[in-house]
């Protein structure tokens, strides 16, 4: 059952907090890297996308225009 007193619940708190554990400083930053890395392949992925289907419209629209 849930405690009420705000005593105890500081107390757990406190003491869930202890169990985390902090990432270090080098996988912090290769994940960081990771992600911008990740990041930039789709943003190109979706530009080249982008691109075919604005060519492919236009072509379509002319055709037809």
């Amino acid at each position: 059952m849930a405690t009420r007193n705000p005593l105890q619940f500081a107390q757990q708190a406190r003491a869930e907090i202890s169990k985390v554990v902090w990432p270090a400083r080098r996988e912090v930053v290769l994940t960081s890297v990771m992600v911008f890395i990740l990041a930039m392949l789709t943003a190109t992925f979706f530009l080249i996308i982008d691109l075919i289907i604005r060519e492919g419209l236009k072509g379509i629209l002319t055709f037809f225009g």
